[in-house]
Parts: structure tokens; C-alpha cells; sequence
């Protein structure tokens, strides 16, 4: 169940002024966005942009440097987002020893401790399981299953809580074509039927046309924040890739230009420094 405490317009995911900064390198700056509660929303953009940095300031891995970044009306990493975020890294995070069943079993003790809470653990860890297609393959052991597999056992965990915001990093890397429409048919389910807000990352274009929202990333920066049908009409664009290509473009030609800029600028302000208000040299 959402929190009734968090206004019913407010973002499940805000961020104002967010910079993070990895010793001598900002990865991620002044980023300013909003995830729309019960919507898909897709990170795009090339590899070191900053999209696995930004995911882990969402489930508190990540110490921002300075500015805000509130999920769920709490600030990133607060406590009680425990249970109510699942997180999904681009590497399968189960026990290749345990099985299938044994692995949310103990993921849900994590989430659940106690014995008071042992119905609701089997409840969740059954319902985790069904969510992902892995019903035939519950005892199986999780070193035996396929990578297509261990990535669906990893979601299962992450799906544990119940979450209201589910955050996956690059989750269908490495799966055939009927992989990933089938995890994406359940993205779409999840946020459909439950309410569940999810931040994904990708690389793969047409994963970025299902999305309901798109946050184009390039350099630690947000090139674009829009749906993908208004990217498209924006740039005169076909497809979402011929859209960012087109705003990478634009982009690099602005930079090109104000770099071009500066010097003379500077230029124009020493020789003007030479000169009083009234036109007339100073005597230096």
C-alpha cells in the first residue's frame, strides 16, 4: 500500500540540484527531474553517462554530494524505504549453492525477521516465483539455471516486498528476444495492476519505446525529460535512437560554439577594461 502520507501528486522519485562526485570527477550534475508515480520511466544513454550512479543515489548506496533527492516522500536511503524499494543490479545478486525457493527464502527472512512473519514470507516468496515465471524451476539449484533465469530469480527478490518503486539496472542485458518482451509485459503488469513505479535503465532502443517516460543522460547531465512519443515530434524523429542522436548532436554543436565563444569574449572584456566609461584610455 502507497504511503497515505505522501501527497498523491508528489514524484515517487525527486531530485533538485543532485551532484555526485567520485574523487576528481563529477559523475552526476545539477540533475533536476521528477518519476512519475505508477509509470515506467527509462534511463537512456551511453555507457559512463551516470545512469548506475543515479540508481544507486535512489536506493541509498550512493552518497549524493550536494543537493536533494527524495524517493517515496523520504530522502534517499532513509530507513524505511527498506521495503518499499527493490533493486535489481546489472549482475545476478542470488547463492549459486542455495535453490531457487532457498534464495527468496532468505531474502524475505531479511525483510521479514521473525517467526511471526514466516506466513507472509512464504505468501511473498510464492506470489515472487509465479511473478517471474519460475514455478517449474523453484528447486532447482540457482548455479544450474540459464543467465536468462538468474536474472528473473534476481527480480523475484526483488519483488519480495512488495515494492512501491522497483529500480532495474540494465535488467534484460544478455536475453534472447522472448526474454525480454516477457519481462517487460510484466514491467507493464506491475505498474498497470499494482501501482508500482519503475526506474529502468537500458541500452536496447526498443525497450526505450515502452517506456511511459524517458530521461536521456549524457556526461552526468539530463539531455531530454519526456514521454517518447514528444521526443519523436521534438526532433522530427521516427524512432527514440534517431531522437537522442539528434540532441547529442545539437548539444555537442552548442558546446562547440560557446567554447568558441569563450576566448573572445574574454578578449573583448580586457580590452575593455582598457577603456573608461567615457571612451576615453585610462593612464596605467
Amino acid at each position: 500500500m502507497m504511503n497515505s502520507l505522501r501527497a498523491a501528486n508528489a514524484g515517487a522519485v525527486e531530485a533538485r540540484a543532485l551532484t555526485v562526485v567520485r574523487g576528481d570527477r563529477t559523475v552526476l550534475s545539477d540533475l533536476g527531474f521528477t518519476v512519475e508515480p505508477g509509470r515506467i520511466t527509462g534511463l537512456l544513454g551511453p555507457s559512463g553517462c551516470g545512469k548506475s550512479t543515479l540508481m544507486r543515489a535512489v536506493v541509498g548506496t550512493q552518497a549524493k554530494v550536494s543537493g536533494t533527492l527524495d524517493v517515496l516522500g523520504r530522502p534517499a536511503g532513509h530507513p524505511s524505504l527498506r521495503a518499499r524499494v527493490g533493486y535489481v543490479t546489472q549482475a545476478p545478486s542470488v547463492y549459486t549453492d542455495l535453490t531457487v525457493r532457498q534464495n527468496l527464502d532468505y531474502f524475505a527472512a531479511v525483510l521479514r525477521p521473525g517467526r511471526g512473519h514466516r506466513a507472509a514470507r512464504e505468501e511473498a516468496v510464492t506470489r515472487a516465483i509465479g511473478d517471474v515465471d519460475l514455478t517449474r524451476r523453484a528447486d532447482a539449484l540457482a548455479g544450474t539455471l540459464s543467465g536468462g533465469q538468474l536474472s528473473r530469480v534476481s527480480l523475484a527478490v526483488a519483488l519480495l516486498g512488495t515494492p512501491e518503486l522497483l529500480v532495474l539496472d540494465e535488467p534484460t542485458v544478455g536475453l534472447d528476444p522472448v526474454l525480454r518482451r516477457d519481462l517487460w509485459n510484466l514491467f507493464h503488469s506491475l505498474a498497470a495492476d499494482r501501482g508500482t513505479t519503475i526506474l529502468v535503465s537500458s541500452h536496447v532502443m526498443d525497450e526505450a519505446e515502452r517506456c511511459h517516460r524517458l530521461l536521456l543522460m549524457r556526461e552526468g547531465g539530463i539531455l531530454a525529460d519526456d514521454t517518447p512519443d514528444a521526443l519523436r515530434t521534438r526532433t522530427g524523429s521516427a524512432t527514440v535512437e534517431e531522437a537522442f542522436l539528434r540532441l547529442v548532436e545539437e548539444a555537442v554543436t552548442t558546446e562547440a560554439v560557446t567554447t568558441e565563444a569563450a576566448p573572445a569574449t574574454a578578449a573583448h572584456r580586457a580590452a575593455a577594461d582598457e577603456v573608461t566609461p567615457a571612451g576615453q584610455e585610462t593612464t596605467r
